[in-house]
Formats: structure tokens, sequence, C-alpha cells
């Protein structure tokens, strides 16, 4: 039961870390002429990352693990399926992001010159998926209620 809980906790902070990071990303890459708004977009990028795994892994504990519900639960639920194509779009968004921001710090690190004239099209997806992300509670707390089945 506290394993239960403890993944669940970890799960629901996961999401909280996600969000804020990918939203401060997105503001930090809307400045990211200046250097400091880039070391803060590397930042949260940072975060968005350690959130993502940390999302992922105590979501396939979750669900294969046999914490909560029976597998049988998710595979026959709409708004898991719902939520599961959400985070596959905001997993195929970060593609560019993460490329680019790879780049960028390699760049950095080595001293020279990042080109930033792609952060803002970075913002807007960053921005996007927090979109999705909300969009993935909302199908979560369906789910979670029994609405999709």
């Amino acid at each position: 039961m506290i394993l239960r809980w403890l993944v669940a906790a970890v799960h629901l902070l996961a999401l909280g870390i996600g969000l804020g990071a990918v939203v401060a990303r997105a503001a930090a890459l809307g400045d990211a002429r200046e250097q400091a708004a880039l070391r803060r977009a590397f930042r949260a990028d940072t975060l968005w990352g350690v959130a993502a795994a940390l999302w992922i892994s105590t979501g396939l504990w979750r669900l294969f693990g046999g914490l909560d519900k029976e597998l049988a639960f998710y595979v026959n639920n709409h708004a898991f399926w719902t939520k599961l194509g959400l985070l596959v779009l905001v997993l195929l968004l970060e593609i560019v992001p993460m490329v680019t921001l790879i780049r960028w710090r390699m760049q950095d690190s080595r001293g020279d010159p990042v080109d930033t004239t792609r952060a803002s099209v970075l913002a807007r997806i960053s921005l996007l998926q927090a979109v999705l992300v909300v969009a993935m509670v909302l199908a979560a707390t369906a789910m979670a209620r029994g609405i999709g089945i």
C-alpha cells in the first residue's frame, strides 16, 4: 500500500515539475538572445527531461506493475488511449527541441556562439506541449473515474 502511494505521488509530482519546466523553457526561449535566458532554458529543459523520465517510468510501473488497477482496466479504457496518444504527441514534438537544445548546449560548453534564431519556434512547441500535458491530466482524471470504459 505504501509503495502504491509513493509511486502515485512521484507520478503526480513529476507532472507538476514537468508542466512548470516546459512553461519555464518556453518563457526562457522567448528571450534566448540573452545568455542568461539561454541558461534558464537549459535548466528548465533539464527539469523537463527529469520529469519526463520520472513520469514515464512511474506510469509504466503503475501500468504493468500491478500497483493500481489491472492491465485490462487500462487497455479497455478510451480515456487511457487518449492519454497515451497525447503522450506520444508530446514526445514527437520533443524531438526538435531536444536535438536543437543538445546542439546548443554543446556549442555553449565549447564557448562557441549559439544561433538562437529558432528559439521562438521551440518556445511555441513548448507551449503546445504544456497544453497537451493539461489535456493528459483531463484524460487521466476521466480514466480514474471510470469514464471511457
